[in-house]
């Protein structure tokens, strides 16, 4: 029986984050993880860092349509300074396929810089932007980064995994059922979390354990 194209499994995404020693660059590494993970998507792809030293406005960020390594040349990598840092590649299943859409999405607010990379489908919102958008709003009146991503968790509905870089943290999230993978991994100067242990392998770095269904996870110095 021939299946119709419409019904092939996609995997909708892949997502990576680090964070590394100080004095380490985390862009590299990023790239490699990305690379392993490119089968998840095809579209776009984009990488944001941050020095956990430096002023809490530090971010900066490249991505366009391509493939990772038609995206990242060795100049443009050279340029994203940080030991911090989240990636992603894009299967689109809702939005087009334009750089306006390539993730991660970076958001300079009051308390700071944000960026947010996310793989999965949400019943009660079709954009990615408004996760971010929303976690910044609710960290305006919280203690913390995960006290707004907790609260922000607690009013979207679907399968999603999420890596969110703040200023000093590195925090992944995994949907209430487990619906999309995200796992842990650490080599000796840096821990990871990523869509598969492909990409933890890419840049030798060892599993450690799966996120569980429902957890925010954060790394921190």
């Amino acid at each position: 029986m021939e299946l119709d194209p419409s019904c092939e499994i996609k995997e909708e995404c892949g997502i990576f984050g680090i964070f590394a020693k100080e004095g380490t660059e985390a862009a590299p590494s990023i790239y490699y993880g990305l690379c392993a993970l490119q089968h998840r998507g095809q579209e776009s792809c984009g990488i944001a860092v941050s020095d956990t030293t430096g002023p809490k406005g530090n971010m900066s960020s490249h991505k366009d349509l391509g493939l990772v390594n038609e995206v990242f040349k060795e100049e443009t990598l050279h340029s994203l300074h940080g030991n911090l840092g989240i990636g992603h590649v894009r299967y689109s299943t809702t939005g087009g396929n334009s750089a306006s859409n390539a993730q991660p999405l970076v958001l300079n607010y009051v308390k700071g810089t944000l960026a947010l990379a996310h793989n999965g489908n949400l019943v009660n919102t079709t954009d990615s932007e408004v996760i971010a958008y929303c976690v910044a709003r609710e960290r305006v009146h919280s203690t913390s980064v995960e006290e707004a991503i907790k609260k922000t968790a607690a009013k979207i509905r679907g399968a999603y995994g999420l890596v969110i870089a703040s200023p000093r943290k590195l925090v992944g999230v995994r949907d209430p059922l487990g619906l999309k993978p995200l796992c842990i991994g650490k080599r000796e100067d840096a821990y990871v979390i990523a869509s598969e242990s492909c990409a933890l392998s890419a840049v030798d770095a060892e599993f450690i354990r799966d996120v569980l269904p429902g957890e925010i996870v954060t790394i921190t110095s």
